[in-house]
């Protein structure tokens, strides 16, 4: 996908110094019953390999960067892997707690999943679509 992206970059959106604000159309195949028949070139061979030291170049500095954002970030990146691996789904301002080095203090354990008369089995973390009991009434239906 970030290969994609950058050759799109590059070749669609003019987003090169080298190149400039310029679009360049790569190879165009017509298919004919999943075939190549006619291949038709509309960039010259310099051209082609400049625009592949740019998709490199742009695809090494994101890499860079992105690692870069991670080393800096380990510590935050460590509580907030522990506080998932303690309460599995976890909402924005609770992030932002753990994050900032604080600790959650939540009523409930996810861990007691003996059910109740309210609930008849475990919820998990996932969205509900925002179908309740109450909008389907069909006897026996669950939420999903």
């Amino acid at each position: 996908m970030v290969t994609d992206m950058a050759r799109r970059m590059v070749t669609e959106w003019g987003m090169s110094e080298k190149l400039g604000f310029l679009a360049y159309s790569g190879d165009e195949q017509e298919v004919f019953l999943g075939r190549s028949v006619t291949q038709s070139k509309n960039i010259s061979d310099k051209t082609a390999d400049v625009i592949d030291a740019e998709i490199r170049r742009i695809v090494d500095e994101a890499y860079i960067g992105a690692e870069n954002i991670l080393k800096k970030n380990n510590i935050e990146l460590e509580r907030l892997a522990l506080g998932l691996l303690e309460y599995e789904t976890l909402n924005g301002d609770e992030i932002k707690i753990i994050v900032e080095g604080g600790s959650l203090s939540r009523g409930e354990t996810d861990d007691d999943t003996t059910p109740t008369p309210r609930q008849k089995r475990p919820r998990s973390g996932l969205p509900t679509g925002g179908r309740s009991r109450k909008q389907n009434d069909s006897p026996g239906a669950e939420p999903v």
